[in-house]
């Protein structure tokens, strides 16, 4: 992996994911950038490197899986050629598949996930040749045996969904070895903290983090590029 992003002048910096880098981006309050870790990222970058005239954009949607990425990457992605792409996407992945029956279909299971998600970091590479940042899906929780003893607050599906999510994490991870990504280590900060720091401190449902959350990500994310 790739020990840190380098910048150069007029570089273009792309994130993309689901709802947690699209934090309201198309609300007029928010735009464009959203309220989220992109909005605290990018301006850190702004401030920091004035000099570059770095461009940053931000297309992550809501409810987004790694499959609808694949539908909307030529539009949403290759088009703006970036220099820098960072993608952070999982969540929903995982989580279709402990939700409501007619949601199921819409789940996809690990091996479309890495399958996908290769062949698109492979379109980004041969298409854009940018810098590769892959940020590890998450979920503000303690471990699944704790959650075991507070199933009636939390609900049993939760606890499965934690349990599942590891195996997105780990693809992740070596995703990003294969392609000499830099990886932003959020779930395996997450289990570090989340002794001190209880989960409904970071987030309501532990999954769409509150402000400070998203900047604690875009420390993460500052510290892994090295920017």
């Amino acid at each position: 992996m790739h020990s840190k992003i380098e910048l150069k002048s007029n570089q273009t910096i792309l994130f993309i994911g689901d709802s947690i880098t699209d934090a309201d981006r198309d609300l007029p309050a928010y735009k464009p950038l959203g309220f989220g870790y992109v909005h605290f990222a990018a301006n850190t970058l702004l401030a920091k490197y004035p000099e570059l005239n770095i461009s940053i954009i931000n297309t992550g949607i809501s409810g987004n899986t790694i499959r609808d990425l694949k539908h909307r990457w030529k539009k949403d992605c290759i088009r703006y050629k970036p220099d820098v792409l960072s993608v952070l996407i999982g969540i929903n992945n995982v989580a279709r598949r402990y939700a409501e029956p007619e949601k199921l279909p819409r789940a996809v299971y690990e091996d479309e996930y890495e399958l996908t998600y290769r062949q698109l970091l492979s379109q980004a590479k041969q298409q854009c040749d940018c810098q590769l940042i892959l940020m590890e899906p998450f979920m503000f929780c303690d471990s699944p045996h704790e959650m075991d003893q507070d199933i009636i607050s939390r609900g049993k599906e939760e606890n499965e969904m934690f349990k599942g999510l590891r195996g997105y994490v780990n693809i992740v991870e070596r995703l990003a070895k294969e392609f000499r990504a830099i990886l932003v280590p959020l779930q395996s900060e997450i289990d570090k903290q989340i002794k001190l720091v209880p989960s409904e401190k970071w987030s309501s449902d532990m999954v769409h983090p509150y402000v400070w959350a998203h900047a604690w990500i875009a420390q993460r994310w500052i510290e892994a590029t090295g920017l």
